[in-house]
């Protein structure tokens, strides 16, 4: 019953910015664990960006200092604000939900719900 709706993401160039949008159909939903992830063509999902109940965050080391994971309560959404694109940022782009982790989850079984995936392109 609870779903997870993204939006944004989409063509952008190098150095430019993208806002990525998760929309909690339950807005109680935006007190658990939560992340994004991304996925090239051929690769594994893989971790991007967490934020634990608490509101302590973690992001993998290539996205450090570029990207910011955040809640909005007002929109009932789970956001991730990306500067200074690079090319290698491209990717489908997920957002998840954890009903029973508390903390920063940075592996892709510690989630039990997924969005539907948001292209984001970033060209030269």
């Amino acid at each position: 019953q609870v779903q997870l709706v993204q939006s944004g993401g989409g063509l952008a160039q190098a150095g430019d910015s993208l806002r990525l949008s998760c929309v909690a159909s339950d807005p109680s939903w935006l007190t658990y664990a939560m992340g994004w992830f991304r996925q090239a063509p051929g690769q594994e999902r893989e971790f991007v960006a967490a934020i634990a109940w608490s509101g302590n965050t973690d992001y993998t080391d290539s996205v450090k200092g570029r990207f910011t994971i955040s809640r909005d309560h007002y929109r009932n959404a789970l956001l991730l604000q990306m500067n200074s694109l690079e090319p290698e940022d491209t990717a489908v782009y997920y957002c998840a939900l954890s009903r029973t982790y508390y903390g920063l989850g940075t592996d892709v079984g510690r989630y039990d719900f997924w969005g539907q995936g948001t292209q984001v392109t970033v060209s030269s």
